[in-house]
């Protein structure tokens, strides 16, 4: 285990497995109230964990697959076709139809939404206009912005690697660079406020500075899909195949909401 490591995840890290049983558990995302939620696509539900129980947040998710809050506590989600604002009331807004198999989603400070939907990645703007942001990945799967949100990272499942776009005044993205090169398919992703890469991949969580230099894999028990900070943004939750599991962090995530 190198030093760098070290100083983020501890000498040993192991994540603790604290919740199973699901078909396939994805998109995690912590509330500002104290719980952590994430999907279960097969069996079309939105998971709650909290106090160590987990229960059925919502039935009939249409698929749901990742989740993040925007900055009224709304939660948002990439759903079968679409993309999905849920209102204080309960009410379900589509901010994005007709799209094809949307897969992760990220909140700006700016009100964007930025959501891969293969092959494209795709910014909803604060007027709720559905807009293309990039070609330039061929298989899009996570999205995560830079801790001073000036770059979107985008994994590509295809090519191996985490790509990075500047982010300019009106949102749009411009720029693409390589900003990992990986060995296996990485999938989700997020940034620590060092800027730090944490990559979901084949492997395990991967994670990589924003120079593109690997410090270590994080091995998880089952393959993870994607993985969100805790409470205060601290402590990685990972979904990984039919389990939940935690990893506590020295190091604190990015804000986006």
């Amino acid at each position: 285990m190198m030093q760098e490591l070290s100083a983020i995840v501890g000498s040993r890290p192991q994540p603790e497995k604290v919740a199973g049983g699901f078909q396939f558990a994805d998109g995690p995302v912590f509330s500002r109230r104290g719980y952590l939620l994430f999907t279960d696509g097969p069996s079309n539900r939105i998971m709650r964990h909290a106090g160590g129980q987990t229960s059925v947040f919502r039935e009939n998710s249409n698929r749901a697959s990742a989740l993040t809050f925007e900055h009224q506590g709304r939660l948002l989600a990439c759903e079968k076709g679409r993309v999905t604002r849920t209102e204080k009331d309960g009410k379900i807004t589509v901010l994005a139809g007709a799209l094809i198999a949307p897969n992760d989603l990220v909140y700006a400070i700016d009100g964007s939404i930025y959501v891969s939907d293969p092959p494209l990645v795709y910014q909803i703007t604060r007027q709720g206009e559905v807009r293309q942001a990039t070609l330039e990945v061929v298989m899009p799967n996570g999205v995560a912005l830079d801790p001073k949100q000036l770059i979107l990272y985008v994994s590509d499942k295809v090519g191996s690697n985490v790509r990075a776009f500047e982010i300019s005044g009106d949102g749009s993205l411009s720029k693409g660079r390589v900003a990992a090169e990986l060995t296996d398919r990485p999938r989700g992703l997020k940034t620590d406020e060092a800027g730090n890469l944490y990559v979901a991949s084949e492997a395990g969580i991967r994670v990589v500075t924003a120079a593109g230099k690997h410090l270590g894999t994080i091995a998880v028990p089952e393959e993870p899909g994607n993985c969100n900070w805790g409470a205060g943004f601290r402590g990685l939750y990972i979904t990984a195949q039919t389990s939940l599991y935690y990893l506590p962090t020295k190091a604190p995530g990015t804000r986006t909401y």
